[in-house]
C-alpha cells in the first residue's frame, strides 16, 4: 500500500473510532517481528509502550524498516510509518513531511500528547537510520 492509497482509506471514514480501529487492524497486518530484535538495541526511546523498529537489510539504495510493540494502537501507528518510508531512498525519508500525512489523516488531533509523543520518536528513529546510511556512503 502506499502513502497516498492510505489517506485515501482514512478518509472513508466519518467517525474517529472507526479510524482508530483501522488503525489497529493495519498493526495486525504487520509481518511478525523476529525474537532476535526485541532487543534494546531496537528499543525506540520515548515511547510509553515498548516500540521495537528495525532497519531491513535492502536492495541498492531503497530502505525497508520492520517493527513491533506491546499494544495494539501503537503497533497501527508503526504500520503508519512503515507505509510513509519503507522501500523509499533516504533522502526521500527525510523529505517526507509527516506532519501533513499526520493531519491529512486526522491523527494529530486524536492522539493523547503521550503518544504523539511516542510517534515522532519513531520517527526520528526512521530518520537518523536515513542519515546513517547517507553517512556511510559518503
Amino acid at each position: 500500500m502506499t502513502i497516498d492509497e492510505l489517506i485515501e482509506n482514512f478518509e472513508l471514514f466519518d467517525e474517529w473510532e472507526d479510524r482508530y480501529r483501522y488503525v489497529i487492524d493495519l498493526g495486525r497486518g504487520l509481518p511478525p517481528l523476529e525474537d532476535r530484535y526485541h532487543t534494546d538495541a531496537f528499543k525506540v526511546e520515548g515511547c510509553m509502550s515498548q516500540v521495537w523498529l528495525v532497519p531491513l537489510p535492502s536492495e541498492e539504495r531503497r530502505m525497508r524498516f520492520a517493527a513491533d510493540s506491546d499494544s495494539a494502537i501503537v503497533k497501527g501507528l508503526a504500520a503508519v510509518l512503515l507505509t510513509a518510508y519503507s522501500d523509499r531512498t533516504p533522502e526521500q525519508i527525510l523529505d517526507t513531511d509527516l506532519e501533513a500525512i499526520f493531519a491529512r489523516i486526522g491523527l494529530d488531533q486524536h492522539l493523547s500528547p503521550n503518544r504523539r509523543n511516542g510517534f515522532f520518536s519513531m520517527v526520528e528513529t526512521i530518520k537518523a537510520s536515513a542519515k546513517a546510511r547517507i553517512a556511510a556512503r559518503d
